[in-house]
């Protein structure tokens, strides 16, 4: 299925306006195993936020994540699963993230693996990107909730 015929179904299936323009569709993660489980961590209501790095979106120049923005998550290969809608966003020192806020994400359990996570993240992304992890950077914390899915089960 297109973005675009998933983006249909979902305005009819949701009686918003057919004109509504169609957001940003994008994966989890830089590897297609990552990704992938994400997605199912979201598609299964685990997963009900995300972090990035601030000087990632301001080195590629991307707006920053707005409270009501709308995105249509795929699998790695494109393919669209479901809509999310942004709920809070907060930018807090990577240092200060706790693992009452890290748990929103719904991929680690205690704080120890998040960190160690999302700093091999940070620095992959970094090293593509171009910045250098820090325990000072900015990081971006993204709430969201899960408004619409693909009937058939992923998988």
């Amino acid at each position: 299925m297109t973005c675009q015929d998933f983006w249909r179904d979902f305005l009819r299936g949701t009686g918003r306006p057919l004109d509504t323009p169609m957001p940003e569709a994008w994966h989890f993660e830089l590897t297609e195993g990552a990704a992938n489980a994400l997605l199912d961590l979201v598609l299964r209501g685990v997963k009900c936020a995300t972090s990035s790095s601030l000087w990632g979106y301001e080195l590629e120049g991307e707006p920053l994540p707005q409270v009501g923005n709308l995105s249509i998550i795929t699998d790695w290969d494109g393919e669209p699963w479901c809509v999310i809608e942004t709920t809070g966003v907060q930018v807090i020192p990577y240092r200060d993230i706790t693992f009452r806020i890290a748990r929103r994400e719904g991929e680690d359990d205690t704080l120890d693996s998040w960190r160690r996570n999302h700093e091999a993240f940070f620095r992959a992304e970094g090293a593509e990107l171009g910045y250098a992890f820090r325990e000072d950077m900015p990081v971006i914390f993204e709430d969201f909730q899960l408004i619409w899915r693909r009937a058939e089960k992923r998988g």
